[in-house]
């Protein structure tokens, strides 16, 4: 992996991180020895590095690739190739980053969010059994998705969940994990939707990170996930081009 860091050098991106310390994920490149292209693969996303490569922009072995990827490019360069290859199976859309700030968070209104949550609602940590329950449903399964057993998200992974009849409702969690922190994954079961309790649950998670000396990554999906990260105390940072690439 050390090979490759330079190709993704200033690139402010956890996912890599991930990888790149051998936490998680998967890497390729156009030489061992002397590499001037790369691609990694973790969980959903791909990311391309260094030199635009042809043949890495076509390398998603099924093994570890899902039917639709988000792939993302480091440049225009990287967009023109992959908008070549595989213009009939792309989509092309923004993503948005959030800036990673150390000491911008409030751990004061971190606990006074947790503390609105209705009594009919519970606050519980991923253990074995709410490890299953997420990943036995579609709507959760990214919670824990890129942890192959409890053991391992045990271990290095992170996360929370709001229970409602004996019911996982919604989920924090770490998506990914690198050696400072983690990624931020939150989702809600759809009926369970705008009624803050993501915003409870994601601030009982970054309690946990902060308590731990870990930085809790936050990249939003779409707007609405930008402003409940700013709520939390996050700012933002710029837009991204992102392809979701169904594999053929």
């Amino acid at each position: 992996m050390g090979k490759i860091v330079s190709l993704f050098e200033n690139w402010n991106e956890t996912l890599i991180w991930s990888c790149l310390e051998g936490y998680m994920g998967n890497a390729w490149a156009d030489s061992i020895e002397h590499p001037q292209s790369a691609q990694i693969i973790i969980g959903d996303f791909c990311f391309f590095g260094g030199v635009p490569n042809k043949d890495l922009v076509k390398n998603f072995p099924s093994k570890y690739t899902p039917e639709c990827i988000l792939v993302i490019p480091q440049n225009e360069e990287w967009e023109t190739l992959i908008e070549s290859v595989h213009k009939d199976n792309l989509k092309k859309f923004m993503r948005y980053a959030i800036k990673k700030e150390d000491n911008v968070f409030d751990k004061e209104l971190l606990v006074s969010n947790i503390q609105q949550l209705s009594d009919s609602y519970q606050i519980r940590k991923i253990d074995e059994q709410i490890y299953s329950m997420v990943k036995s449903e579609e709507w959760s399964e990214s919670l824990c998705s890129n942890f192959a057993t409890y053991d391992d998200f045990n271990n290095i992974g992170v996360g929370y969940v709001i229970v409602h009849d004996e019911q996982v409702v919604c989920g924090a969690s770490s998506y990914t994990v690198y050696s400072k922190g983690i990624e931020i994954e939150i989702d809600t079961k759809k009926e369970y939707r705008r009624k803050g309790l993501a915003y409870i649950c994601a601030s009982k998670l970054i309690l946990d990170c902060l308590d731990k000396g870990l930085y809790p990554s936050w990249d939003a999906a779409n707007r609405e996930s930008v402003s409940l990260a700013e709520k939390l105390g996050y700012h933002f940072d710029k837009e991204y081009v992102t392809y979701s690439l169904v594999i053929k």
